[in-house]
């Protein structure tokens, strides 16, 4: 495992110098001079150069790219260009934030799901099984910024049980920021359970035209022992890893969540990053997404044996 581990992680280093020189490249492309936009669009040449000289940006840019990664090595992102904050202190407090609402919505998604799928699997071709498949189809096919407006309107606004805007941190009032939380984690749970469904009822399916499950219900087995002792250990596998891709793919995409719900979210910062050419705040936004992306899949790849015993850590 240790050995496996290792080699996981120095397999990582490549993708990860490769997304900081892409991250890095990327934001050089975005149009717009940060100089300016501290500045004002009335400002002189030399007060622009002045603030180019001191951010580093009159440097060529292999030379800009080399002293950025040698500070991140360090543990330094930088500072905002726009508030002088510390990159690396407000990228990881907006990420925190960020993280709670995906793993909750997704490990909710997931307790959903596994039994949904199960079930529409076992009873494949009836009724129900229709009914699940329509339902998990819609839920998937809702765009995440429509499906929160109409749970603002309906909760908040109508019936009045949620707060509508802004957000209370749980340091300041634990039982107050559930309940800012609740909306945008129903929001994504009702989208991600449909995706986990359909990969669940997809997995479980070929699982149960297996001989091995044949024999066991021909030993006398309740269907209810060969589906969650045979079947759902042997079709989870590809549900897990969906279940990583979906992790990713929240972390660099929740910033429509948070614009909705106006959730200081790492997304939102990154949005707002951009718009204002905050350079080292977009590079340590992408930076964050991109390792947790790693991260997410390193422990995929660590839990995939234990649900498909064909693979092993070697």
């Amino acid at each position: 495992m240790a050995q496996f581990l290792v080699k996981r992680l120095l397999m990582a280093i490549p993708t990860l110098l490769l997304v900081a020189l892409l991250v890095f490249m990327l934001v050089r492309l975005i149009p717009g001079d940060p100089a300016l936009i501290l500045l004002g669009d009335g400002a002189d040449a030399n007060s622009v150069a002045a603030i180019n000289r001191r951010l580093g940006l009159d440097q060529p840019l292999p030379v800009q790219f080399f002293i950025w990664l040698g500070n991140v090595f360090q543990g330094d992102l930088g500072n905002s260009i726009l508030t002088g904050d510390p990159v690396l202190a407000l990228v990881w407090d907006r990420f925190q934030l960020s993280a709670t609402i995906i793993l909750l919505a997704v490990g909710t998604a997931t307790l959903i799901a596994v039994p949904v799928g199960i079930f529409a699997a076992w009873r494949q071709g009836s009724g129900m099984d229709f009914t699940l498949v329509a339902l998990a189809t819609l839920g998937l096919s809702i765009p995440s910024f429509w499906l929160g407006l109409m749970l603002l309107m309906l909760f908040g606004i109508q019936l009045g049980w949620l707060p509508v805007v802004g957000y209370v941190s749980f340091g300041q009032d634990a039982s107050l920021a559930i309940t800012y939380l609740v909306l945008p984690v129903l929001t994504l749970i009702l989208i991600e359970v449909g995706v986990l469904t359909r990969m669940v009822r997809s997995s479980a399916i070929e699982v149960l035209r297996l001989e091995y499950v044949t024999h066991a219900r021909a030993k006398g087995l309740s269907e209810r022992s060969v589906l969650f002792r045979h079947v759902l250990p042997n079709s989870f596998a590809p549900t897990l890893t969906l279940i990583g891709i979906v992790l990713g793919t929240l972390l660099g995409g929740i910033a429509v969540v948070e614009t909705v719900f106006t959730l200081p979210g790492l997304g939102r910062l990154l949005v707002e990053s951009i718009y204002s050419r905050d350079y080292p705040v977009v590079q340590g936004c992408l930076l964050m997404i991109a390792t947790g992306y790693v991260v997410v899949n390193l422990i995929v790849d660590l839990l995939y044996p234990f649900f498909d015993p064909r693979v092993t850590l070697e």
